[in-house]
């Protein structure tokens, strides 16, 4: 071998690599980062969301943890949803619901209720048939078990007009239990397959006759007076308006409810570990105890926007008033069913939607022709229709049905609406209403954080609040 050829395989064993079989005649790239920095980015986390219902709600500072809602006294008595339960493909009627009829309302002789719930019968009813015709005999009491129903009635001049979407848990005809002697007003026609329980004509009168607790409830339903109230059930506000000259004036006052609704601010919470070999050995170019303290508060956030939806305490998608709850009237969400939802409540401030919901709502006012102007928030452009801001919320479920909400809120307390809670200056706070407190070091080395988010959600009357609720979005 000559000395050139030697000298040659010197580079290539040991000094810089050949490349294609010839010497390289500078450093490697590869051999040059060990002795660089290289640019890096702070940890990413793909789990953080928009979290536009944090951002928008109109925050109350929360003092002792607890914020009561004052409101006038209500006489209205609830006209709430039945529970079911299924074996196979036999539904029956859960019985203590049953105690959400207004007839039922308080009753609490289970013995009863369990009787009177084994005597509704079940009744498959295929699309477009009707269950109720308008003029037929009403003697039946109906639930609704599973799907999806219109009340049909005669409008002004012939045709016919939708009065009502009713859906699962559901009623209609509960003044049949009292007075089978009339007729129906309306009908009742199957907008999907539907499960409908029927009390047959009679069973009622039965167990009431069988039943001395039941007799007594109904005689004092019967005999409860009808107390002045405005048409959202408040107790009136007696006024004279209109007269001439000097007639006595009426006396009146606002009454309260005496067992206002509190709501406690709830926590979310979790110990932050770190080595301590971490924290004091890989602090650079980054703190390493604050880039995981500030991605478990990402975290802690997320889950904060998860429960003001979806808690079944304080959660919106369980404290909506029933009669603010509706039903879209073909199922995916079309711009009728958003201006039927608007149309509930004064001054709606902005829309929640999972971001696949915005996109069905898309789909229908593309086939219509509909090209909604877009709202400007900060800056930003976002869906909206009539003027009300349409935000996309992944909290907000589809079940398995591909089915989902759209939630709309008025906001803050001077307007009556929906606001949220916390405290803020809580001890070691962090950021508003959300501490890290230091829990000490560990026989391991290991520091402990303790992290806690304090938050609430209140509604301040019920129609602040609204829910479009089992619209298709799967079409």
């Amino acid at each position: 071998m000559s000395d050139r050829e030697e000298s040659v395989g010197v580079l290539n064993g040991q000094g810089s690599p050949s490349t294609n079989g010839r010497a390289q005649l500078s450093l490697g790239t590869g051999a040059a980062r060990n002795l660089a920095t290289t640019t890096k980015t702070p940890p990413q986390m793909q789990g953080i969301s928009s979290r536009w219902l944090l951002r928008m709600l109109p925050w109350v500072q929360v003092h002792g943890g607890v914020y009561r809602v004052n409101r006038r006294l209500n006489y209205a008595v609830g006209d709430g949803r039945v529970t079911f339960t299924n074996v196979g493909d036999q539904v029956s009627v859960i019985p203590a619901t049953l105690t959400e009829l207004p007839l039922l309302r308080g009753f609490d002789d289970m013995s009863v209720l369990e009787s009177l719930a084994g005597r509704f019968q079940q009744r498959e009813v295929p699309a477009g048939e009707s269950i109720v015709e308008l003029g037929s005999p009403a003697n039946q009491f109906y639930l609704i078990a599973h799907g999806k129903v219109r009340k049909v009635g005669q409008g002004k001049y012939g045709d016919d007009t939708t009065l009502a979407v009713l859906a699962d848990g559901d009623h209609f005809g509960g003044h049949t239990l009292l007075d089978a002697t009339g007729l129906w007003e309306y009908t009742v026609r199957a907008d999907t397959p539907t499960t409908v329980l029927v009390l047959p004509p009679g069973a009622f009168s039965q167990v009431v006759e069988s039943s001395p607790t039941l007799r007594a409830q109904v005689a004092q339903y019967q005999a409860s007076p009808t107390l002045p109230q405005n048409k959202h059930g408040e107790a009136s506000i007696e006024l004279a308006s209109g007269h001439e000259g000097e007639p006595d004036l009426p006396g009146t006052f606002a009454d309260y409810e005496m067992k206002p609704r509190e709501y406690e601010l709830s926590v979310a919470q979790t110990v932050l570990r770190v080595h301590t070999r971490v924290a004091d050995l890989f602090n650079e170019p980054m703190n390493q105890v604050e880039q995981q303290l500030k991605l478990t508060v990402e975290a802690l956030r997320e889950r904060q926007e998860h429960e003001m939806i979806n808690n079944p305490e304080f959660g919106l998608l369980h404290n909506a008033d029933l009669k603010q709850r509706i039903h879209s009237r073909t199922g995916p969400p079309t711009p009728d069913d958003l201006d039927e939802l608007l149309s509930r409540r004064r001054d709606s401030h902005f829309l929640l939607a999972h971001p696949r919901t915005i996109a069905a709502f898309g789909r229908e006012c593309n086939a219509r022709g509909l090209y909604p102007i877009g709202a400007d928030i900060n800056g930003r452009q976002v869906p909206a229709w009539r003027g009300v801001p349409l935000f996309p919320c992944n909290k907000i479920p589809i079940t398995d049905k591909r089915t989902s909400s759209i939630i709309v809120l008025r906001t803050g307390e001077d307007n009556q609406g929906v606001v949220g809670l916390h405290q803020v200056g809580i001890p070691d706070e962090y950021q508003p209403s959300l501490s890290v407190r230091f829990m000490g070091i560990s026989e391991k080395a290991i520091i402990s954080y303790l992290v806690s988010a304090y938050y609430s959600v209140a509604v301040l009357v019920p129609d602040a609040l609204g829910i479009l609720e089992n619209v298709e979005i799967g079409r």
